[in-house]
């Protein structure tokens, strides 16, 4: 009867140390709570402004929660394809509209309507394409019609690649075609030599920055407005100048959350709250702080001198959606390739 007891005992130990450590792992999960933001290649920064003052507010309401912001950063179009093939990102922000709704086309990650679950068609803010040029802009550039000289050299990622690239491409074709509306061979003539004077096509924003500044490479670094704002203030004011053309494209970068993910995850409210968030005063503020345009009238207003003037053109008045965009020039065999074939001949 002792060894029973005995074992009863040792068996009871046991079970009370298991149910303690099983405990202990709950609470310590439950005390941790993560955030994966899938973001295009040059969010780094912005993002990791943004990111602790979110974390800060969902601590003080949520004080059992510890909540930490993540990021995963590459081409757009790479990043939601690493998003199809598995990675459990539980919000995407996004320089381009297909890139994530490609998650729902081919993923069914996201229901249809994703749009609509945010205001300004789920972009926070927005941005514009400009110029990066050197001290004393040597080329004398100005223009979109400036880049297609044979004595300058360009560097922007590729079109394949990246939502920034294909702004940039889209950006020239809708510059040069408002400018020969009624001679569509001039327009395809002048986006050949504008393709021919690319130096290198890197698959995203920052790789083009490293061969644009760290490299030498090209006359004129092609990127976000903010993007070229944020490198002349890294790399110094007095060795770059930027250029922002009178004609330009309005580049949207939309934001959603996960669905399938954030349930898998157990993070749909923290992800929901942290989207919303990057619409608030506060948000607004710190993201127009980085250069990019935003939504509220008040913080552009405070903030004008930052942003020129330009005449800025929605994608779908000159080309139509985003999918027959896709289909007409970025696909395989498109006029993208079409273009840059020809310009090998």
């Amino acid at each position: 009867m002792k060894i029973v007891a005995i074992k009863n005992k040792l068996l009871s130990g046991v079970i009370s140390l298991l149910f303690c450590a099983c405990l202990n792992v709950y609470s310590s999960n439950a005390l941790a709570v993560e955030l994966l933001n899938s973001s295009y290649d040059i969010g780094r920064e912005l993002f990791l402004g943004l990111n602790p003052e979110f974390e800060k507010q969902w601590n003080e309401r949520n004080p059992q929660d510890k909540l930490t912001i993540k990021q995963s950063h590459a081409g757009s179009s790479k990043q939601a394809l690493a998003i199809l093939h598995g990675l459990r990102a539980d919000v995407v922000t996004y320089n381009q509209v297909t890139d994530i709704q490609i998650l729902h086309d081919r993923g069914n990650l996201i229901p249809a309507h994703w749009q609509q679950r945010l205001p300004n068609n789920s972009s926070p803010y927005y941005s514009t394409m400009a110029f990066l040029v050197r001290k004393g802009n040597p080329r004398h550039i100005q223009t979109w019609e400036d880049l297609v000289r044979n004595d300058v050299k360009l560097i922007f990622p590729n079109p394949k690649t990246s939502g920034n690239g294909r702004y940039t491409y889209l950006a020239a074709w809708g510059a040069f075609q408002q400018k020969n509306p009624h001679d569509p061979a001039k327009v395809r003539q002048l986006m050949q030599h504008f393709l021919q004077n690319v130096e290198v096509f890197d698959t995203g924003g920052r790789g083009a920055t490293t061969s644009f500044i760290e490299r030498g490479i090209g006359d004129v670094l092609i990127s976000f407005e903010s993007e070229v704002n944020n490198i002349r203030k890294q790399y110094g004011e007095d060795h770059y100048q930027v250029i922002v053309p009178p004609v330009n494209i309005l580049a949207e970068f939309p934001v959603t959350w996960v669905d399938k993910n954030v349930q898998k995850n157990g993070t749909e409210a923290v992800a929901k709250a942290y989207l919303n968030y990057l619409y608030s005063p506060a948000a607004q503020q710190i993201i127009a702080s980085f250069n990019y345009r935003v939504i509220d009238q008040n913080v552009m207003k405070a903030q004008q001198s930052r942003f020129p003037v330009t005449k800025l053109f929605r994608l779908e008045e000159q080309f139509g959606s985003w999918p027959q965009v896709m289909k007409t020039h970025f696909n395989t065999g498109g006029t993208l390739d079409q273009l840059v074939k020809e310009g090998r001949k």
